[in-house]
């Protein structure tokens, strides 16, 4: 019989542990996280064996978050300067294991470079996609563009725009359980990992969503979202550290 889920761990603003000898360094900048609600069943079957969704208020949760990769390092080598800075957004899932570990789970990574893109598609296991992106900044306003060029569906994007709001004090409870998340869920050569990563808490923002006109969720194998967001935040970014996979995961019951 398999064993007993354990129950996940709590949710915390900071990382349950330092990450000394990383096996990838980055810096998130001009991220903007934007979430819908979503049927748990929807989210289960898209979900890496061994791994559930994990909800809030009975709700699962999909994220379309933007931002510019910077910095790219492996093993505390710094990154070649074109190939470390790039655009990137990701369609991401919210998950939980069978040893209690929270994590996300990516359903897409699209980039705007082809280096990186095979490099995760090809070492990792991760759906890395090579699109034409680019970010903007002007006063309040950050402003995403992507188009997918590969693998596809061709076309596939994203046009999004917000105004950055007033820094956030205190996040609310929804705003900590989508933002700190401490690793990720992957099935990668047969098998699900998990790969644990720290960073400093999270800078947020409020932000005001003046346009998003998008299908990278419907085209991650999920219904298409409707109707307003339930949370849109922007932070400036963090840098982040991600250590060494680790499993096999505990079986779910």
């Amino acid at each position: 019989m398999p064993s007993r889920s354990a129950p996940a761990e709590p949710v915390t603003p900071d990382p349950p542990g330092a990450i000394d000898r990383p096996l990838l360094t980055q810096s998130w900048l001009d991220v903007t996280m934007v979430h819908w609600t979503a049927d748990p069943a929807d989210v289960a079957r898209l979900l890496p064996a061994g791994t559930r969704p994990d909800t809030f208020d009975g709700a699962a949760h999909v994220g379309l978050i933007a931002f510019r990769m910077h910095r790219v390092g492996w093993l505390r080598f710094p990154g070649v300067p074109y190939l470390s800075r790039f655009p990137e957004t990701n369609v991401r899932l919210y998950s939980v294991d069978g040893n209690g570990r929270r994590g996300v789970v990516f359903r897409s990574m699209d980039a705007s470079r082809l280096v990186p893109v095979l490099f995760g598609r090809i070492g990792f296991g991760l759906p890395y996609l090579w699109s034409r992106m680019s970010v903007r900044r002007v006063g309040d306003t950050v402003s995403y563009i992507g188009s997918r060029r590969w693998p596809g569906p061709r076309g596939a994007g994203c046009r999004m725009v917000v105004r950055v709001g007033e820094r956030i004090d205190e996040p609310t409870d929804l705003e900590h359980f989508l933002t700190a998340r401490w690793g990720l869920h992957n099935a990668s050569f047969g098998r699900t990992m998990f790969l644990r990563n720290a960073h400093p808490r999270w800078p947020l923002h409020r932000a005001e969503l003046l346009k998003c006109d998008e299908d990278l969720v419907a085209a991650a194998g999920l219904p298409a979202p409707g109707g307003e967001p339930v949370s849109v935040l922007y932070s400036p970014g963090v840098p982040a550290r991600f250590g060494l996979p680790s499993g096999p995961l505990r079986a779910d019951a």
